[in-house]
């Protein structure tokens, strides 16, 4: 019986985990569950977003269900959701993106699915804040190093390193492959902006060129080179498109785009998983104005569960989920506000309620 580290996160993150918690259980999956906590909640009566008990509960389990936590813009604490890939080395992020029946869209028919590089590009956290001492001898060292200077003020500007390597290349691309065949996708695009950054767009570019020969024959191969004329390709041409592999920062915009495809972050299911770990999290935030109301879209949150339980190697359950997902959302009656075509119908549900429908569609499946 796998045990699985259940994190509550803050806002409607606990409303959010115990309503994924339930749809996963009716399933048959024989789990259990090791509740704990990390975020805003957590901070204000233990002093850190991000208590010990909760990284050592993920280190003896190795698998997590993560419920939204919140990441405040520009100050205070570092996100906890970047502080993890790291510190397990998660370093796919997993981010498909999928058209179910009944979700309000422009496009219908989406079948993509995002692999992110997690762990180095600009997320790495690297960073030399403005004013500092150590950035402006930085910037001296750029200048006196670099043909093309820094040309604002020593202490003006701040800076950003983005490292990009050949062996963290190399590992997505190697996923991003066995995942196209395993899951008998046809396709694989790696993006990048090589034709500006050509020695960390480009070494990415090279390496995905090297690990794409091995596969030659088994899946199509294409490099994209620019990430601006993808976002455009990608709203015009979806279809041309399936398993895509990016840097850090591209990937974490690509995904979002596509989760725009499918109808939004409430839809939008993600997996971060590296060698010895990997958690399951809904992709939107944490919508602290909307805590204990029961009224947020259970639905990313639940999917999540859906990719932990293929991970689990607990198919079935996991296609029972899905497709009982996929039976609510159709019949539109026991959903929440935002999937109502008029988000002030007032026959909307709440979360628990789209919870009890969807656990009603796995009992009768």
């Amino acid at each position: 019986m796998p045990e699985v580290t259940l994190i509550t996160g803050d806002g409607v993150g606990p409303e959010l985990a115990q309503a994924a918690r339930r749809c996963i259980q009716a399933t048959g999956a024989n789990i259990t569950w090791d509740v704990q906590q990390a975020g805003l909640d957590v901070m204000k009566t233990e002093k850190t977003p991000l208590p010990q008990r909760t990284i050592d509960s993920i280190h003896r389990t190795g698998i997590a269900l993560k419920a939204p936590i919140t990441t405040p813009i520009g100050t205070g604490y570092r996100s906890i959701n970047v502080h993890l890939r790291q510190m397990f080395d998660l370093y796919v992020c997993l981010r498909p993106a999928k058209s179910y029946p009944g979700v309000r869209s422009r496009y219908e028919n989406i079948d993509l699915v995002v692999v992110r590089e997690n762990t180095e590009d600009l997320y790495a956290g690297i960073e030399f804040e403005m004013g500092k001492p150590t950035t402006a001898e930085l910037i001296d060292w750029i200048n006196a190093h670099n043909e093309r200077p820094v040309k604002t003020g020593r202490d003006t500007t701040g800076i950003s390193v983005k490292p990009i390597s050949v062996e963290n290349s190399r590992r997505i691309h190697e996923f991003a492959f066995q995942y196209a065949i395993r899951e008998h996708r046809r396709k694989v695009t790696t993006i990048t902006k090589a034709n500006i950054m050509k020695y960390t767009d480009g070494l990415w570019l090279d390496t995905a060129r090297q690990v794409a020969k091995k596969y030659a024959g088994k899946v199509e191969f294409e490099d994209w080179t620019l990430i601006d004329n993808m976002c455009m390709q990608l709203v015009q041409k979806p279809e041309l498109y399936d398993v895509m592999v990016l840097p850090n920062l591209y990937g974490d915009i690509i995904s979002d785009l596509c989760a725009g495809l499918v109808g939004g972050l409430g839809v939008a299911p993600g997996a971060n998983i590296g060698n010895d770990a990997a958690i399951f999290e809904a992709t939107h935030g944490s919508a602290p104005k909307y805590k204990g109301q029961n009224k947020v879209n259970p639905t990313a949150l639940i999917l999540s569960g859906v990719l932990m339980l293929h991970h689990l190697n607990m198919t079935s359950q996991a296609d029972r989920l899905e497709n009982a997902v996929a039976a609510v959302i159709a019949e539109g009656k026991s959903v929440t506000y935002d999937m109502k075509p008029n988000r002030d119908d007032p026959t909307a549900v709440g979360t628990s309620q789209m919870a009890d429908a969807i656990i009603a569609k796995i009992e009768a499946l």
